[in-house]
């Protein structure tokens, strides 16, 4: 199975309700009335208000983007894949251990 890039930047997306942070997702456009930045019909300030004051990670990433996905190699069992974790080793973990992750 091909993971393509939007694929695996949804499931970032998952992972970000997930943990219940800040996302926002839809098209990036500036408001032509006053020239905020927006996604969808929130603006980008609105988003940041929340996180303002803390140590954060920001990560912005387009849905359009069709580049392939690099391919790496497991440092444990030598397979090459395609996406966050090597599905080998994490077929063998959950067989085994029940691991979930």
């Amino acid at each position: 199975m091909r993971i393509t890039r939007r694929a695996r930047a949804l499931e970032m997306v998952t992972e970000a309700y997930e943990l219940e942070a800040g996302v926002s997702q839809g098209l990036l456009h500036r408001n032509p009335a006053d020239g905020r930045w927006m996604v969808r019909d929130t603006p980008l300030d609105t988003l940041l208000e929340r996180f303002a004051g803390q140590e954060v990670a920001l990560i912005i990433t387009s849905l359009e983007d069709d580049k392939p996905l690099p391919t790496k190699t497991c440092h444990t069992c030598g397979e090459e894949y395609v996406g966050a974790e090597c599905p080998h080793c994490r077929e063998v973990r959950t067989r085994l251990r029940g691991d979930r992750r």
